[in-house]
């Protein structure tokens, strides 16, 4: 008894520290703070590292004040390193800040630059007018940058609408704005590379000065964009009410977000016009400054920034000590999201986002009576179209079928691509169909999931770390990748009965970390890289007829151990305990499907790159034919992907003859629409 009077006298006087130190934690966010210090101290000691290796410190002062024209060393700490630690402390607050406003307008924790396609918008708007229109540049980036940052925002507001701006909505929609784009503009510098090669670089986020008009540049840009955010204060903490509470209290919604998206859109295009993309800073600050105590919406937007600022002083820093004084080369951008794919990663399950019904989930969709005349029409148009394909092309005298003594030479050269372009489409199309009813998501798809991006870093590993690296040793793999991937995905979606957002957010993070390793190994000049670079476009031009061999053989053999797992595929969407119920392992039959699903995706990315839309979109195409069970779907999706693909491979052969575009570029051109075309009806 005295023991326990003991215990409770001392538990009572520990009440007014607890008390005390729960106010302080309140008034000052102390985990977002000392997270500050830890990433300022860090940054701080990474640049009197590099500083000491360009120039000693006694002539420190000197090269900050007035440098020594005839001392090189103290010309370029003062016109190129300073600068640049300048221009990264005001681009990542710029980016924490945006990312913060953007959380808070959209409702939603999962908003960023990266996630709602604004900065891939800005990016493209820039590309366009180097490439089709300089003149505007002479009016300022800024303005270029603005238009398409808002044009994207405005493509992922006219998708999501109707969906109440919801988070799952607001980033499948962000997704695809951002992979869209970022198929015009591979397209672009495949087209045009000896015009936007550089740009494609400094697109990564380069960071690199000769002097300071790019911090002169952003200063009061950005500084007008904060000063209105600052102004806001009230009016935005209400907006992260429900709308119904905001406008009980009469604050104009309409007025109050409209200007909050302008405040971090102009911060975002800013930071794009001057130093390229960088990725994840703003979802990385946000969401830190939020786990880090920042409760108050004013918190937020003071840790944000700071966190921001130091984060991507950190990275560049950081970079520059790994590379030395050649470290301007290597873009920060690709490094900040090698960091922040990861931290996304780790932070999904984490995340309170909640669970909602998938985006085309709910629709009642109509059924065919009589599905072997849908799939025979299916099949038709597909032996039509592969006619035309291997028959009808522009010549030195137009269009006309090849015939008699000209058609052998010319069938030795396009049979292996259509072979090619058909068995990967088919394959795409079934791994796409298998994802969707195995996870009952039907926004599933390789592309989408990560899966293709897993793959791609698979093949990737093997062609960096072996002499001498085959097509059977890249798609073994491939397929570990994928399955890798594959795995991660699954496992951040577990916890949350594999809850779409989660899965779609966890593809977006494995898709800008394989994106960031291309960056950065494109970055480094290694001739692999560009050869790896032309393959992620998903040409067929380099496709011979042992590879076509090799890549029909692989899908015919997938193909005949597809019908097993038809009647699995019929029962997994009915729910794990329908399905055990009915004697199924469940366990065995997910691990089988997986493998299948890996195999699927490892050898069609090897032949048309990571990125097609093809998986998430032929399932859904068969779908809405009226093929609603498993077999009969699974046949025309593989009917409709295969078609996709031969129309993607015939148009880039000869839509600008003698010239080529890649079938990858073209199925994301066909893909994409279409893709928004099923967002915006579901």
């Amino acid at each position: 008894m005295a023991e326990q009077q003991a215990i409770l006298s001392d538990d009572t006087s520990l009440l007014p520290a607890r008390a005390s130190s729960s106010r302080l934690s309140g008034r000052y966010p102390l985990g977002a703070i000392l997270l500050c210090v830890v990433l300022f101290g860090a940054a701080a000691a990474a640049t009197l590292s590099n500083m000491s290796v360009q120039l000693p410190p006694a002539l420190w002062l000197d090269a900050l004040a007035g440098p020594d024209i005839g001392d090189m060393r103290q010309v370029l700490v003062h016109y190129a390193f300073l600068p640049r630690l300048a221009v990264s402390l005001l681009s990542g607050a710029a980016l924490g800040l945006a990312g913060t406003v953007l959380q808070q307008v959209l409702r939603n924790p999962l908003a960023s630059p990266e996630t709602v396609g604004v900065s891939a918008g800005a990016y493209l708007a820039l590309a366009l007018a180097t490439l089709l229109a300089p003149s505007l540049l002479a009016y300022g980036r800024e303005w270029v940058a603005l238009a398409g940052a808002f044009t994207a925002l405005a493509a992922v507001f006219a998708l999501s609408w109707h969906k109440g701006l919801s988070p799952l909505s607001v980033v499948l929609a962000g997704l695809v704005v951002s992979l869209y784009a970022g198929a015009i503009g591979a397209a672009l510098v495949v087209l045009r590379h000896e015009w936007l090669a550089s740009l494609f670089i400094w697109g990564a986020g380069s960071l690199g000065q000769q002097d300071w008009s790019t911090t002169l540049w952003l200063l009061p840009r950005l500084g007008a964009a904060a000063l209105l955010i600052g102004l806001m204060v009230r009016p935005l903490t209400l907006l992260g009410l429900d709308d119904e509470g905001a406008r009980s209290l009469g604050v104009p919604l309409g007025l109050y977000r409209f200007a909050g998206l302008a405040a971090a859109v102009a911060l975002i295009a800013f930071v794009v016009a001057a130093v390229g993309v960088i990725g994840f800073v703003g979802l990385a600050a946000a969401t830190l400054a939020r786990i880090g105590g920042a409760r108050r919406l004013g918190q937020q937007l003071v840790m944000a920034p700071l966190i921001g600022a130091s984060l991507l002083w950190a990275a560049d820093q950081g970079v520059q000590v790994a590379t030395g004084p050649q470290g301007d080369l290597l873009p920060t951008g690709a490094m900040t999201a090698l960091l922040g794919a990861p931290l996304l990663l780790w932070l999904l399950p984490r995340l309170a986002l909640g669970l909602e019904t998938p985006a085309l989930g709910s629709q009642h969709l109509p059924r065919a009576g009589r599905s072997g005349l849908v799939l025979a029409a299916i099949g038709g148009l597909l032996l039509l179209l592969l006619a035309l394909a291997l028959l009808y092309a522009p010549g030195p005298h137009g269009w006309t079928f090849a015939s008699g003594d000209q058609l052998q030479p010319l069938l030795s050269w396009r049979l292996p691509r259509v072979c090619a372009a058909l068995a990967a489409g088919a394959m795409l199309a079934l791994a796409g169909l298998m994802m969707q009813r195995l996870t009952g998501n039907p926004m599933a798809s390789p592309e989408v999931l990560g899966i293709s991006a897993g793959a791609a870093l698979g093949m990737m590993v093997a062609l960096f770390s072996l002499a001498d690296a085959g097509r059977s040793v890249q798609t073994v793999a491939a397929t570990i990748g994928a399955f890798a991937a594959l795995l991660v995905t699954l496992a951040i979606g577990r916890r949350a009965a594999y809850a779409p957002e989660r899965l779609l957010l966890a593809g977006v993070a494995l898709t800008a970390l394989f994106d960031a390793l291309i960056l950065v190994l494109t970055a480094t000049g290694d001739p692999r890289a560009m050869l790896l670079l032309n393959w992620l476009t998903g040409s067929t031009y380099g496709v011979d007829a042992g590879s076509a061999f090799f890549t029909s053989t692989v899908a015919l053999c997938l193909f005949l151990a597809s019908p097993l797992f038809m009647r699995w595929l019929d029962m997994l969407p009915l729910g794990s305990a329908a399905v055990q119920s009915l004697g199924v392992n469940l366990r065995a039959t997910r691990l089988l499907v997986l493998l299948m699903v890996a195999a699927l995706t490892a050898a069609s990315t090897l032949v048309v790159g990571p990125l097609t839309f093809i998986g998430l979109m032929a399932p859904h195409l068969a779908r809405r034919l009226g093929l609603s069970r498993a077999l009969p779907q699974a046949i025309g999706a593989v009917l409709v992907g295969a078609l996709i693909m031969v129309c993607a491979d015939w148009i880039g052969r000869t839509a600008i003859f003698p010239r080529q575009i890649p079938a990858g570029i073209v199925a994301t051109l066909i893909g994409g629409p279409v893709l928004m075309w099923l967002l915006r009806r579901s």
